[in-house]
């Protein structure tokens, strides 16, 4: 089994699919691993720390892709269109393909996988069980943009967070509104309370209310019944128009009252959903800070555009769309066991079977045998369900397993 880590050519992306504290533990499994000159040294992770733990460089992309049964990479073509396009050349019948490819938001990215005859895995479908916990990318990712969307906050806002009382006065803490307490939200919300702030937090979920309490914030409370607020893959759902527009009444007067607030509510493979009006922004302080982490699909900020920054009226709304790449060392970290584990969930006797009996196999597989075989993907393509289980196979050739054992 060889692995290939191919350096990451999305714009802006400084993470890496591997660091090499992981390893160890492929290469027990039996992996040979190949790194992409240069893949990890914008998270902190220069060539000669991976030859260090036994890894040998390759000297193109190209290379990684012809010589590898297995491909690790933070952004596959789904979620790279444009730069992402070229690996489709180099893909081969049976190679396992294992990153994130916005799955639900790039479909015809998947079927053009699906035709090079690849075994292609979107990381963004690990189920929410507690098995598949140490393999979720999302919420990994996630941790690491709820903490930086508040630094990014505190840097522009002009006031501090804490409550000071000096010499020169008492200074009132910031006040921080949190919509969505998703794992970006809580953790959002765990950050501005470590640096001093007032934070309201609210969720359409009845049962997200002892999370945000338990963090020390309060739980703001919404006079209208949300039930089945999430799927049962443990997601955000759409609620429909009219409960959305009640909502952002009930946004617009907790924005008048706060100095920042941070929106997490992204539903997978849809439009995010608007929460906040433009006059709900023009209602903040003077000076507020406003940060939109689902601006990637339209935003929850009226006025927020996708990796800009928005002046109205004295009050800056920002729409990152990659935070975690601005913290690659420990996004690159958290991605790498991830995916580690992932793979060594398929791992027999060194080589990759795809057990569809298993869950986690089951529900990331996006392409197998030349079809798209998740049922979710086939229906939102408009395909018919397939009539058979596609069959297990192994992603290695005997012929490059004798290789990698020597």
């Amino acid at each position: 089994m060889i692995i290939g880590v191919v350096r990451e050519n999305f714009p802006g992306e400084k993470r890496v699919a591997l660091v090499p504290a992981s390893i160890p533990s492929l290469a027990k499994a039996g992996a040979t691993i190949l790194i992409e000159q240069g893949a990890g040294i914008a998270a902190g992770f220069p060539d000669p720390f991976y030859l260090e733990k036994g890894a040998q460089l390759v000297g193109s992309r190209q290379e990684a892709f012809e010589k590898a049964d297995v491909i690790f990479q933070v952004r596959g073509y789904g979620a790279n269109p444009e730069a992402g396009k070229a690996d489709l050349q180099w893909m081969k019948p049976e190679q396992t393909v294992i990153g994130m490819w916005d799955p639900l938001g790039n479909v015809a990215a998947l079927q053009e996988a699906a035709d090079r005859q690849v075994n292609l895995f979107a990381l963004e479908m690990i189920p929410r069980i507690t098995r598949a916990q140490s393999m979720d990318v999302l919420s990994s990712q996630a941790t690491i943009a709820g903490y930086r969307s508040v630094l990014l906050a505190a840097v522009h806002l002009p006031k501090m967070y804490p409550l000071l009382m000096t010499a020169a006065g008492t200074l009132s803490p910031a006040k921080v509104f949190v919509i969505g307490a998703g794992v970006a939200g809580l953790q959002a919300i765990a950050t501005a309370k470590r640096l001093g702030a007032v934070v309201t937090a609210y969720d359409v979920r009845p049962e997200a209310t002892e999370q945000i309490e338990s963090l020390g914030a309060k739980a703001a409370q919404f006079q209208l019944a949300a039930e089945g607020a999430q799927d049962k893959g443990g997601y955000a759902k759409d609620l429909g128009e009219e409960f959305y527009q009640k909502q952002r009444e009930f946004m617009g007067d907790l924005c008048a009252e706060n100095d920042v607030v941070i929106t997490t509510a992204a539903i997978p493979g849809r439009k995010s959903p608007l929460l906040v009006t433009t006059e709900g922004v023009k209602r903040m302080p003077p000076g507020s800070i406003a940060i939109d982490l689902a601006a990637e699909r339209g935003g929850n900020i009226e006025p927020s555009l996708a990796d800009e920054r928005v002046d109205l009226d004295g009050i800056t709304i920002f729409g990152p769309t990659n935070l975690p790449s601005e913290i690659p060392n420990h996004a690159s970290q958290m991605f790498s066991n991830n995916i580690t584990k992932f793979l060594l969930n398929m791992v027999k006797e060194k080589k990759v079977h795809l057990n569809l009996d298993d869950e986690i196999i089951a529900s990331t597989i996006a392409a197998q045998g030349g079809e798209i075989t998740n049922a979710r993907l086939r229906e939102l393509m408009n395909l018919p369900p397939l009539s058979r289980p596609t069959p297990d196979t192994s992603a290695a050739s005997d012929e490059k397993e004798k290789s990698s054992d020597a």
